[in-house]
């Protein structure tokens, strides 16, 4: 028995999207998040297997030096310049945006502006 609640949906979500571009051997941008925090990696799928390239998250030392709290829009925007810039270094320009089941407002839509506005493609 599948107990529907928040989480569960939102997983579901998740697994209906990569399943649909997991065969496509393609660079992905995936989001995750949390109350404090925001993760992005960008993931690479070949022969059902999975490589992380880039990351970047709220954890890093940047956000220890200068004191911004981590869990707003404002981090989610410096998270989506990071994570373009550091791609960009590695030649990767275009990738699917996966927001692991999450809905495309608040932090999600900035990391994706912010990322869309410093070069990436998706």
């Amino acid at each position: 028995m599948i107990i529907y609640n928040k989480k569960n949906i939102r997983l579901r979500r998740c697994r209906k999207f990569r399943s649909k571009y997991k065969h496509l051997n393609k660079f992905c941008l995936v989001i995750n998040k949390t109350l404090n925090h925001i993760y992005a990696q960008i993931i690479y799928f070949k022969n059902n297997k999975s490589f992380v390239v880039v990351y970047a998250n709220t954890l890093e030392k940047v956000f220890n030096i200068k004191n911004i709290y981590t869990g707003n829009i404002k981090a989610a925007k410096i998270i989506g310049k990071i994570i373009a810039i550091r791609c960009l270094k590695k030649n990767i320009l275009y990738v699917i945006f996966d927001r692991s089941g999450f809905k495309y407002h608040g932090r999600i839509k900035a990391l994706a502006d912010s990322a869309r506005k410093t070069g990436l493609i998706f």
